[in-house]
């Protein structure tokens, strides 16, 4: 006998309430330290509020600086294991913009609390970003013992052969706090394979 309930027939996606006071979304980020300022500090909100993983992402236009879309990590608390920081910033700029697809004349960034991990690097090739800088490795989420999955230097590789332009290890060490808070503080390390 299972505990299964009626067949879903929606999945829900959101950002924690705490996320619009945190966000100015009417004045552009001027440059890398300020989104990936906000990056890392959507991923540090989440562990302190307990709305989910240690993760953060946000979405930007390359020519306005504008913002178009945040992420947190909302696995837990949403219980879907595919809503990630990246692939959260990339549904809700999407669907902002009402288009299957980021790509745009003047290009479009995802900036990232951490390097993705596989199901992620995925999404941000398939979601028309020309431009992905990342803080913390994956090697400092393997530490506190995410798994993130097949990711190897030509995962990269490809997506720079695509057209993305890659900047990996920026502001590592304030990314990399957050990751340690989290798993210091006891929180859940969730995995496919442990539940």
């Amino acid at each position: 006998m299972n505990n299964w309930s009626a067949p879903a027939q929606q999945a829900l996606v959101t950002v924690p309430d705490w996320v619009q006071s945190l966000v100015n979304w009417q004045q552009p980020y001027p440059d890398d330290t300020a989104k990936m300022t906000l990056a890392i500090e959507l991923s540090r909100q989440n562990v302190l509020k307990k709305t989910g993983g240690p993760f953060g992402s946000a979405i930007f236009d390359r020519a306005s600086n504008q913002l178009l879309a945040v992420g947190v990590n909302r696995v837990l608390p949403l219980h879907n294991s595919t809503l990630h920081g990246e692939t959260v910033a990339i549904m809700l700029a999407e669907q902002r913009l009402a288009a299957f697809t980021l790509a745009s004349d003047t290009g479009r960034e995802l900036f990232t609390s951490c390097e993705p991990c596989a199901m992620c690097l995925g999404a941000v090739l398939w979601s028309g970003v020309n431009r992905l800088v990342c803080a913390g490795t994956a090697a400092d989420a393997r530490a506190i013992g995410f798994d993130e999955g097949p990711v190897f230097n030509q995962s990269y590789q490809y997506l720079q052969n695509a057209g993305i332009e890659v900047v990996r290890g920026f502001m590592q060490n304030q990314a990399k706090a957050v990751l340690d808070f989290y798993a210091s503080s006891g929180g859940t390390i969730y995995n496919g394979r442990n539940g």
